[in-house]
C-alpha cells in the first residue's frame, strides 16, 4: 500500500467517525427536546363564548394536541368529562377547557318535578342565583277585605335551583289578582316536591309579589315558624 492510499484509508476513517459524532449530535438533540416537550395528549378549545350555567357540548369545541407536560392538571382531556356538566361562569373563545370552569348539572330526585317561575329582576338576588343555589321562596299576598292585613309568607324553604334563564322583558295581566307586571324578569326552575310545587305555583297566580331569598351555603337550618309569616303590624 503507497502513501498515497495510506491518506486515502485515513481520510475515510475520519469522515466515517464525523459522521457518527454528528448522528450521535442529532441523536442526542432529539432526546433533549423530547425531555423537554414529552408526549402530547388531547385538549379541548372553546370555538365561541359560553355563557354562565348554559350546559356544555362537543359542538362547542375543537380538539387541539398539546404536549402533556404544557397541561395543567385540572385541564379536560376527554369529552366525556363534560357530560351533563354547566359552565360556571363565562368561558370566553379560544380558552382551553379546564375542569374547574365547570360542575355537575343539578339532578331530580326521587319524587321531585321541575318548576319554573318568572322572578321580576328587582325582587330576586340579581346575579347571584345560579344552579344549585338554595333559596327561601317568600310570596305576599294583598288583604282580601279591610279586616284582614297585608301579609308575607315564606312558602318553600331551601328550594334548590335548577336552571336560570335570561333576562326577559315582561308586560302581562296578572291572574285573579289582576296585577300587572312590567320590566324584566329572569325564569327559574327549582326542584321541589309535589306540595312545594303546588305552593310555588299558587303564589306563582296570587301573589302581589314573588321573592327570594338566597340561603348561605352549607346552611340548611328551617325558617323558625314564628318567622315565617308577617304583617306589618307585628312592628309596632
Amino acid at each position: 500500500m503507497n502513501s498515497r492510499q495510506r491518506r486515502g484509508i485515513i481520510l475515510l476513517v475520519i469522515s466515517a467517525l464525523c459522521a457518527v459524532g454528528a448522528f450521535a449530535g442529532v441523536l442526542s438533540v432529539i432526546r433533549d427536546v423530547n425531555s423537554k416537550v414529552g408526549p402530547e395528549v388531547a385538549a379541548y378549545r372553546l370555538k365561541s363564548d359560553v355563557a354562565p350555567y348554559k350546559e356544555l357540548t362537543a359542538d362547542r369545541f375543537e380538539k387541539v394536541d398539546m404536549p402533556e407536560r404544557w397541561l395543567s392538571k385540572t385541564a379536560v382531556t376527554s369529552l366525556s368529562q363534560i357530560r351533563g356538566k354547566i359552565a360556571v361562569t363565562t368561558l370566553k373563545k379560544g380558552s382551553l377547557l379546564q375542569t374547574d370552569m365547570i360542575v355537575a348539572r343539578p339532578q331530580l330526585e326521587d319524587g321531585q318535578q321541575e318548576i319554573a317561575i318568572m322572578i321580576d329582576a328587582e325582587t330576586g338576588v340579581a346575579g347571584k342565583i345560579t344552579p344549585g343555589s338554595k333559596v327561601n321562596i317568600y310570596a305576599t299576598f294583598k288583604a282580601p277585605d279591610d279586616k284582614s292585613k297585608d301579609q308575607s309568607k315564606v312558602i318553600v324553604q331551601n328550594a334548590e335551583v335548577m336552571d336560570v334563564g335570561k333576562l326577559t322583558p315582561i308586560d302581562e295581566q296578572g291572574g285573579d289578582n289582576g296585577r300587572r307586571r312590567q320590566g324584566e324578569a329572569v325564569p327559574i326552575t327549582f326542584a321541589l316536591d309535589p306540595a312545594d310545587a303546588q305552593r310555588v305555583a299558587y303564589a306563582e297566580s296570587f301573589a302581589t309579589h314573588v321573592r327570594l331569598a338566597l340561603v348561605a351555603p352549607g346552611t340548611d337550618a328551617p325558617v323558625p315558624p314564628a318567622d315565617r309569616s308577617y304583617t306589618l303590624d307585628e312592628d309596632k
